[in-house]
């Protein structure tokens, strides 16, 4: 990764344009050609800087619910657990913790109905229980990592 590349991931951290050619702006904004920030951003995905580029929406105000699940999973159900769930639409997140609920994960609905659909339908798929975790107090930091 070098100079330009740290310049490129600070601008689509901080400022990614939402256009039809965003791509072409940030290579302005970085005297870069679009096409020079097109491969710059495949080759940081190939090398696993970058997972992906998307939108952090506040679900809440857009009418979506959400929430924090945990499960105690099987080491003999643990891979086909975590195929399941992060094959699941709604999940944003999944995560393997050293502790009795071993995997923790964030789910996206459009409703309190359909969240507590998808739960029972993962419990009953996978034959885990879920165990759900609401939140008390929303705390949002944004983390921009500087390059």
């Amino acid at each position: 990764m070098d100079y330009r590349d740290r310049e490129l991931l600070n601008e689509i951290q901080a400022g990614f344009p939402v256009e039809p050619h965003p791509y072409r702006v940030l290579g302005q904004r970085l005297d870069m050609t679009e096409t020079e920030v097109l491969d710059r951003v495949a080759g940081l995905k190939r090398e696993g800087i970058i997972r992906r580029i998307g939108a952090s929406i506040n679900s809440r105000c857009v009418g979506y619910v959400s929430t924090l699940l945990a499960a105690e999973v099987p080491s003999e159900k643990f891979q086909s657990f975590v195929q399941i769930v992060n094959a699941c639409t709604g999940v944003t997140h999944n995560y393997e913790r050293k502790h009795k609920f071993n995997v923790w994960f964030t789910l996206i609905a459009s409703s309190q109905f359909e969240k507590e659909r998808i739960i029972k339908n993962l419990s009953e798929t996978t034959g885990v229980e879920i165990v759900e975790l609401p939140a008390k107090r929303i705390f949002k930091i944004r983390v921009d990592f500087k390059f």
